[in-house]
């Protein structure tokens, strides 16, 4: 009697919780506390202080569905200021959200802050990661899950399971050391291992893995399909991945449904996330490598830097064994292009509105404005090792970009950014890009370093259409993809060589435009995007009640209101948190007298 009754009493109480946000018209509401501080583990069998979120690393994955509003209360138990960034989410008229030095305050030690955004029209596989002083070097990371809603149907059949995998270069050393040597001009040299899920490799060979180190093992059923959401979390290394005698049929990368292709291998650039199926089709005569490998590095001394995981079917017979499935020759970046190329948009596919994405015909518009962003390898500039875009290196004002630009603060940033490489002496400063609000930008990122970057783009999906070696010339938009580039924010290029992308700047804020690569970011390779809307949008918001002020802002800050508690967020409405306390209320009273 008690049992059924308590089963009545646990349905009603979700009937209510639909019935209010469904009478309010309100989207859901998800929370999630965390707490980021240092634990001791051993990834690569030498004891060492990594970050951890409620104690986990990898952090715990946020799984929510598209329109759902998402509040992260963020406690500070590191002996440093944080910020988290969510690597993809498009934070829609809402920058304040974003997690980076142009748009907020670091939360200081001992500090709470609480994010509170909507995934706003967007599906799809991202990450968050801490923005601040190379911390991603020491984790700190987790995966972002957006799925569709019912009524908008996935492009194939509904997997089996859903498989988080996070791929990353790693070093025993701590982030304060890394972030160390490369201001003072040292390389970061090979790092110390790959890990797969925040573990070490398997010991495939006793000659170049060390034993006693934990790895990860994938628990799989035969015949059964999984996705595999696969990121690279890592700080400067491409990495190929592939699973022995498995194929990977792409069907997402970032928030973007992929015209759907087998690959044997895909190699995965620093910060990009794809989605792949995977069919468990083997005959488990023994269970089988998953193997993230660098790319594009000298093969001395790299050899040890290989991950390596298991897969393991439940009728498995025995151990893996023989050789790691072979990578594409280290040094082809032919292959790596094409491949690249090779990943286009699904145009017949809905994400999280109904209308198909390739309704959008991108190549029919008109560009507004058109920057050749060109990179070189780090130099010294005033004494300090830098590195540039443009010429420029760009220097964190101690006042965040929109809170200068929400209480018109004069001098803390120009917008000036050059369109391109000017005749000068390279130098540091705070300089931005003035982007039109509902224009097309066309922007081509020119390498002229000589490893890969990767670049990013808070706010939005940039269209890649195009890529190729050589420099880019005004001749070089005849080989544009104007029908099926694929939409997503992070890219990369190659050395000697440059990528296209167009942005539509519908999305009004002060946005992060940045190298992935930690090294070249932390010496200053990004650039900020301010977008403002000439109107007045009463749905933009306005500085979140809980911010923190430094800078020139700092007289505002009242420390007592947010040192050692969790700071306050608002869940639902007033009038719906009024609604569904009493009605809760009534309900628990019925059932328990």
């Amino acid at each position: 009697m008690f049992s059924g009754a308590r089963c009545c009493c646990v349905s009603f109480f979700f009937v209510l919780v639909w019935w209010v946000t469904g009478c309010f018209g309100e989207d859901p509401y998800v929370f999630f506390d965390w707490t980021l501080s240092y634990i001791t583990t051993s990834p690569l069998g030498v004891n060492q202080k990594v970050i951890g979120i409620n104690g986990q690393f990898p952090g715990p994955t946020l799984n929510v569905t598209t329109n759902w509003n998402v509040v992260v209360n963020v406690k500070n138990e590191l002996d440093e200021p944080v910020l988290l960034t969510w690597n993809g989410i498009q934070h829609r008229k809402n920058s304040w959200q974003d997690g980076v030095l142009g748009t907020n305050c670091p939360i200081p030690a001992g500090w709470n802050w609480t994010y509170q955004f909507q995934v706003k029209d967007q599906i799809g596989s991202f990450f968050y990661f801490p923005s601040l002083d190379f911390q991603r070097a020491a984790g700190g990371y987790g995966g972002i899950i957006i799925n569709n809603r019912d009524v908008i149907p996935l492009p194939f059949a509904m997997p089996d399971n859903d498989i988080t995998i996070f791929i990353s270069d790693w070093y025993t050393k701590s982030h304060k050391k890394i972030r160390k040597d490369v201001e003072n001009g040292r390389d970061l040299g090979v790092p110390d291992g790959i890990l797969i899920n925040g573990f070490g490799p398997y010991r495939y060979d006793t000659t170049s893995v060390p034993g006693g180190i934990a790895y990860q093992t994938i628990n799989v059923e035969p015949g059964k399909t999984y996705r595999l959401r696969v990121h690279n979390v890592g700080i400067s290394t491409s990495l190929n991945f592939r699973i022995q005698n498995h194929n990977l049929l792409l069907v997402e990368t970032e928030g973007s449904y992929t015209v759907q292709q087998n690959y044997t291998n895909m190699d995965i650039h620093v910060g990009q996330s794809y989605s792949f199926l995977v069919t468990m089709d083997q005959n488990a005569s023994s269970d089988y490598y998953i193997v993230a490998s660098s790319r594009f590095v000298n093969s001395s001394g790299w050899d040890k830097a290989t991950g390596v995981a298991i897969l393991h079917y439940t009728n498995s017979m025995g151990p893996a064994s023989g050789p790691l499935p072979d990578p594409p020759n280290a040094f082809d970046t032919y292959f790596s292009m094409n491949q690249a190329r090779s990943i286009r948009l699904n145009v017949s596919a809905g994400a999280a509105r109904p209308n198909p994405q390739g309704s959008f015909k991108y190549g029919d518009i008109t560009v507004t404005e058109v920057f050749v962003l060109l990179n070189r390898p780090p130099e010294l500039i005033d004494g300090k090792w830098r590195t540039t875009l443009n010429g420029i290196s760009y220097l964190p004002p101690s006042t965040p970009l929109k809170l200068a630009q929400q209480f018109n603060i004069l001098g803390v940033y120009k917008l000036d950014f050059p369109y391109r490489l000017m005749n000068r002496h390279p130098k540091v400063d705070t300089s931005l890009i003035n982007g039109t609000y509902k224009g097309f930008i066309e922007i081509i990122f020119q390498n002229n370093d000589t490893a890969v970057q990767c670049y990013h783009m808070d706010g939005y999906a940039f269209f890649v259409v195009g890529m190729d070696f050589g420099v880019w010339t005004e001749n070089s938009r005849g080989t544009y993809n104007k029908w099926d580039g694929v939409a997503r924010s992070t890219i990369q290029v190659f050395p000697g060589a440059w990528t296209a992308i167009l942005v539509y700047l519908d999305n009004a804020g002060i946005w992060n435009l940045r190298t992935e690569n930690l090294d070249s970011w932390y010496l200053g390779q990004e650039v900020y995007v301010s977008v403002v809307n000439p109107e007045t949008d009463k749905s933009e918001p306005s500085v979140p009640d809980n911010s923190i002020y430094c800078g020139l802002l700092s007289s505002l800050q009242h420390d007592q209101g947010q040192r050692f508690m969790f700071s306050s967020a608002p869940s639902v409405s007033s009038a719906s948190r009024t609604v569904l306390s009493a009605l809760v209320l009534a309900f628990f009273r019925y059932f328990m007298r």
